[in-house]
């Protein structure tokens, strides 16, 4: 599916010591600098914040993890957050060359990778694009793996028109998108509401500083692209989670044909728990990450 000749250009422009961050930026290609945050010393894990929020959203994984002797790395995709804001390079392969050009210039290995959501299309992508180097663990949460878009041969995908009418609105009015959007995230309606207005508040603002372009050319990349083949270059041991109540990331067609594509993994479904379960499952969530990274 993709063309694994490109290269990603070398950063000189981060340098890290005993765990701490010394500079927030790396390049991965010219006028391309993506945010990086380097917290902790012990066994790498890097985080890959899901669409349209930035590395911010793993804030309460973020404190977990360091203390539990994790060095963690997250980072803005580039378009998001504080990383620059292209016009071009939101396709699965430049954003996977990104994450190779980021673990390349801090020198790891031995990596827990984490994707979230659409990030789970960039732990996949990295296996079959880089066979997985320096890569000894994965854990999906709530991915989009490994293929929403209903087709022939696909059935029980999203039809191609709700996700033509999700474009549209956020053509039309994007941040009252990301309104409504939220609240199917995280599970709100009259009977539940398992996260603050305040916080609800704080991700909107989140998501509200991506590049309106990049939003929607990944809203494209991750409800189109077709992982089915790649899943099997996943070698290593993966964790996947999800919840059975997520709307915005079906479990039937995702995580559920997931587990049964990637050889050595495991799922764990999560009664109850939307699509944001990082939040509203956090402590469970902190825990079986913990115990499969340093199993």
């Amino acid at each position: 599916m993709k063309n694994n000749n490109t290269t990603p250009s070398s950063s000189k422009e981060f340098v890290a010591q005993n765990g701490t961050a010394k500079n927030e930026y790396i390049t991965t290609e010219p006028n391309v600098n993506l945010r990086i945050r380097d917290y902790g010393n012990g066994k790498p894990v890097i985080l890959i914040h899901g669409w349209p929020l930035s590395n911010e959203m793993w804030e309460y994984q973020i404190e977990a993890l360091v203390n539990n002797n994790c060095r963690v790395i997250a980072y803005d995709r580039r378009g998001f957050g504080k990383s620059s804001q292209p016009w071009n390079g939101y396709d699965y392969d430049t954003m996977t060359d990104d994450l190779k050009t980021i673990i390349d210039a801090l020198q790891l290995s031995d990596i827990t990778l984490v994707g979230f959501s659409m990030g789970g299309g960039e732990v996949v992508c990295y296996f079959s694009r880089y066979g997985g180097k320096g890569v000894s663990k994965a854990i999906l949460v709530s991915s989009v793996t490994p293929f929403l878009l209903k087709t022939e041969d696909n059935p029980e995908g999203t039809p191609k028109e709700k996700f033509d009418a999700t474009e549209a609105k956020i053509k039309d009015d994007r941040l009252d998108f990301l309104d409504g959007f939220g609240k199917d995230f995280f599970g709100v309606n009259f009977l539940n509401n398992p996260i603050s207005s305040s916080l609800l508040d704080n991700y909107k603002m989140l998501a509200s500083m991506a590049s309106p372009h990049a939003t929607l050319a990944c809203a494209k990349a991750f409800s189109t692209t077709d992982f089915r083949e790649e899943m099997t270059t996943v070698n290593v041991p993966t964790l996947i989670i999800h919840g059975d109540e997520d709307t915005t990331v079906p479990i039937a067609i995702s995580s559920k044909k997931a587990a049964a594509l990637i050889p050595n993994s495991r799922l764990i479904i999560y009664e109850g728990a939307p699509h944001g379960l990082f939040f509203t499952h956090k402590e469970k969530l902190n825990q079986d990450m913990i115990e499969f990274i340093h199993s």
